[in-house]
């Protein structure tokens, strides 16, 4: 029986080695920018990782606006907000970008990454709904202590980027504990770029609020009857502004791996 339990999982061990394809070549993208990071893809039909750093890649970070692809599943789902297109009036505070200083439905929100927004999403979904939702989606640590307008920008929500992964995959897959129509809603503000080759669905997040900023890149990519989902974080003491390098480098990548 012992020796039948260690064929099991050796036999497991080379296939999960089989899965995982490390590319140490990437830090060149990275150190471009001087930056810490990770980055991970997950091809779905070859049923393949490809990860730089992937120790990194399972520690847990502060997700920043990331978080707004759950926010959206919540407040769509809860009816804190009808739909995409329903307007949230803009409260007078001037803010840093003139983007979100405005009238904005959840569309445009979503764009322009509207930190106001959402805190409003949130505190209309209210704390207990909102644990409800995270720990029924296991999303990340699922602690969202610190405050229900700003657990995901400076308090105790943690997420992998291998974690993002798994996550953005239950979501393509109509897997997340949410209806379809709430799914279907994010798919489509998700869309970051559309063309005759690809669709590219993702979001941005910057943690600014943390003493070692973190900025995210996260989404995937359908291409030729496959989905190509990656994750990218990096971290650095001293970000360019709004950490240009995360699509950048994310870009780098996607297009040497012949995503884009």
């Amino acid at each position: 029986m012992r020796f039948i339990l260690i064929l099991f999982f050796v036999f497991q061990f080379t296939v999960l080695a089989q899965n995982v394809k490390e590319r140490t070549d990437f830090k060149k993208y990275f150190d471009e920018y001087g930056h810490n990071g990770c980055f991970v893809l997950y091809d779905l039909n070859k049923d393949q990782y490809i990860k730089f750093n992937p120790e990194r890649c399972t520690e847990q970070f502060i997700p920043a606006s990331t978080f707004k692809i759950f926010n959206s599943l919540v407040g769509l789902e809860t009816g804190a907000v009808k739909d995409e297109n329903e307007i949230m009036k803009w409260d007078g505070e001037k803010r840093f970008y003139d983007a979100w200083n405005q009238d904005l439905n959840m569309n445009d929100a979503f764009k322009y990454s509207a930190v106001w927004f959402y805190q409003e999403l949130a505190r209309r979904v209210g704390e207990e709904k909102m644990q409800h939702y995270i720990n029924i989606n296991h999303y990340g640590n699922e602690d969202i202590s610190g405050g229900i307008d700003k657990f995901w920008l400076d308090g105790g929500i943690r997420i992998s980027a291998d974690e993002q992964i798994e996550f953005l995959k239950r979501i393509y897959k109509n897997e997340v504990k949410f209806s379809q129509r709430s799914i279907d809603i994010l798919k489509r503000i998700m869309i970051n770029e559309q063309n005759d080759n690809y669709i590219l669905r993702a979001k941005t997040g910057w943690a600014i609020r943390v003493k070692d900023q973190v900025g995210w890149f996260v989404g995937y990519v359908e291409k030729n009857d496959n989905v190509y989902f990656f994750a990218l974080n990096v971290e650095s003491k001293n970000p360019e502004e709004g950490f240009v390098s995360r699509k950048e480098i994310t870009f780098k990548i996607l297009k040497e791996l012949g995503v884009l």
